[in-house]
């Protein structure tokens, strides 16, 4: 039996233990699509699940603990590792509601049509507020919507947009403020 030199072992561990730190260096991506497809109880390009696989560029820091999955929340579901401060937004597709129990167990449904009250390039009242105030601005939609949806609205072409929900024809409401 040969001896091995002391540096050599220390060389042979490191390039074994090698791939194992490699892949615990970045968030496993694939773990978040199954957190997310759980959450929302839908797979990928299913009604009600996510749109697409997480972006596969990213790379975020390894979670020492498991991800949380919020939502869906204004059409998307927010996937965030509260130990580190990162957060992902995946897009969800056909809206939470179109995820019924029916539809995830193969049953069709016929789609709804709803009616667009607000057409990209039309006026619109933005408010914000509460039961105890309410600030308004006259924005400009950039997207069509229906009441429910959100989309996107500006002050001129030049401004950046915002979010907004379509509340009814010509109003839309900043998300986040209690109705009033």
């Amino acid at each position: 039996m040969t001896k091995l030199p002391l540096i050599a072992i220390f060389a042979l561990s490191a390039a074994c233990a090698q791939p194992a730190l490699a892949q615990q260096k970045f968030e496993n991506l694939d773990r978040l699509d199954g957190l997310v497809a759980m959450t929302v109880g839908a797979g990928i390009g299913e009604p009600g699940g996510p749109m697409a696989p997480v972006d596969r560029r990213l790379r975020l820091a390894a979670c020492p603990s498991l991800p949380s999955v919020e939502g869906p929340v204004f059409g998307a579901a927010i996937v965030k590792c509260d130990t580190l401060g990162w957060r992902v937004r995946v897009p969800l597709g056909g809206g939470a509601a179109a995820a019924t129990p029916a539809a995830r167990y193969g049953a069709t449904a016929r789609p709804v049509q709803r009616e667009m009250v607000v057409k990209r390039g039309d006026p619109v009242q933005l408010i914000a507020g509460n039961s105890s105030f309410s600030v308004s601005r006259v924005m400009v939609a950039d997207e069509d919507g229906a009441v429910g949806d959100t989309i996107r609205v500006r002050e001129d072409r030049k401004s950046a947009p915002v979010l907004a929900q379509v509340v009814e024809m010509g109003t839309v409401r900043i998300p986040g403020f209690n109705d009033f």
